[in-house]
């Protein structure tokens, strides 16, 4: 999830409707070619299930894996999963993904940096018990697509209302401060020049090079640490003994009930972001997609449960891909399977995940302060989005406590486990905002209690 879901995951609480011009295929779609297969007229555009000459495919779907690229690989490094692991999942998710919906709706499935906290909680434990979060985390999704499926998308509008995932959003993100901050110390003039170049790419240039500013940022870091002398010779050793090609790392995940706790949060982030997304596709496209939400959620729910029953981390609809749709025009979900298979292959070359693994703390700090703050700032443009009155003191009271929960990573042991700040944060809003609002209701013999303001 890198700063563009900001834009995205507003169109879920927006409300914003989609053009109806489109309507649900009970079949998968195969790709017709747009025109002639070589070019685009002003104005048009190649819808979903169109794709242009194979040749120009094959460079838009690298085009989009250059987009996903910095922020899918930047999670296992950030929580010690193997790069190329999760990028075989990356891959094969979105192939899955593309099969599920049916091909109605364009999507690169990459790294969701909402998996960030509840794995770093989970570190001590070990990787086996940070895949079962994942594989917990990716089924309770698919739980919450079939109950969309079933009873349609308005039901996560009753359930989750902008006061409730907004303030989760903001948590999960400033929850993980401490830990940019501390990488961030550790090399402070080359996490410097890194944040430097990530904000002047993000926002002086046009183009591919403002998504892929978080990439360049890093590629710069790790040039200068290299330079300077900085880097790991035990990780280097390893990149020079690290073969061509072979096999990603596999590893079996164990759930701890421990887990269970630590995915809650997640899993309501994993949802804002898959409507957000089809909403946004929806509106970009001129489509109907409502009656695919469902779909979406499964799809990614499935993906993210293989992930974590192999290695990799979880997945999620990325945001920097629709914006390469939005400057090509082009919708193809031809270009995401390329994208798809592109991932799979370079998942095959051990040498370069462990290229990935030499990445400095300095470089890491650099990219995270910016990438962990605009994540929290997610949950504020929802509120801003949805006008949530802070006045009423419903909002006002769950919010403070699940944020202060959740920023002072709370940690209370009950029984055998202990419950972190995330979990106790999550729950604080889920439970306590439903309860609370009901006891105003029935305190105002009746009168509904909302968590916005009026519009207008």
């Amino acid at each position: 999830m890198s700063y563009r879901l900001i834009d995205y995951v507003l169109w879920h609480h927006a409300r914003q409707q989609a053009g109806a011009h489109g309507r649900v295929e009970a079949a998968l779609t195969l790709w017709s070619v747009h025109g002639d297969g070589r070019r685009v007229r002003d104005g048009a555009v190649v819808a979903p299930n169109e794709r242009l000459s194979w040749p120009l495919t094959i460079g838009l779907g690298v085009q989009h894996v250059a987009a996903m690229f910095s922020a899918t690989v930047l999670v296992p490094t950030l929580t010690h999963f193997p790069v190329s692991t999760t990028l075989l999942f990356s891959g094969v998710g979105t192939l899955l993904f593309l099969v599920i919906t049916r091909n109605r709706i364009p999507s690169y499935l990459g790294s969701s940096f909402a998996f960030i906290a509840p794995l770093t909680a989970a570190a001590n434990y070990g990787m086996a018990t940070q895949l079962g979060a994942v594989l917990v985390a990716g089924l309770l999704l698919m739980g919450v697509g079939v109950a969309v499926k079933a009873l349609g998308v308005r039901l996560l509008e009753s359930v989750m209302p902008p006061v409730v995932t907004g303030a989760v959003i903001v948590l999960v993100g400033l929850n993980l401060a401490p830990t940019a901050t501390r990488s961030f110390a550790a090399q402070p003039l080359i996490a410097l020049l890194t944040l430097s170049v990530i904000v002047f790419c993000a926002v002086v240039p046009h183009g591919l090079l403002s998504r892929v500013s978080v990439l360049a940022g890093i590629a710069v870091g790790w040039l200068v640490a290299a330079l300077a002398g900085v880097l790991d010779q035990s990780r280097l050793a390893a990149l020079g003994n690290a073969a061509w090609f072979g096999l990603p790392e596999f590893h079996a995940p164990v759930v701890r009930p421990t887990v269970i706790l630590l995915v809650i949060p997640v899993v309501i982030v994993l949802v804002a972001e898959n409507v957000g997304h089809v909403k946004a596709v929806a509106a970009i496209t001129g489509r109907d997609l409502d009656g695919s939400v469902g779909d979406s959620l499964i799809a990614d729910g499935l993906a993210t449960a293989l992930a974590g029953s192999g290695g990799g981390s979880g997945t999620t609809t990325y945001a920097e891909n629709i914006g390469v749709m939005a400057a090509t025009r082009v919708y193809s979900t031809a270009a995401y399977a390329v994208a798809g298979i592109t991932a799979v292959v370079l998942s095959l070359c051990p040498k370069f995940g462990a290229l990935v693994n030499t990445i400095p703390d300095g470089v890491l700090g650099g990219a995270t302060i910016l990438l962990y703050g605009m994540i929290a700032l997610v949950g504020v443009r929802i509120w801003l989005a949805d006008r949530v009155d802070f006045g009423d003191p419903v909002n006002l009271t769950v919010v403070a406590v699940a944020i202060v929960a959740g920023v002072g990573d709370l940690k209370i042991a009950i029984g055998g486990m202990t419950v972190g700040g995330i979990a106790w944060g999550s729950m604080t809003v889920v439970v306590l905002y439903p309860l609370l609002r009901w006891v105003r209701l029935r305190r105002d013999g009746g009168g509904e209690v909302t968590g916005r303001r009026p519009r207008g």
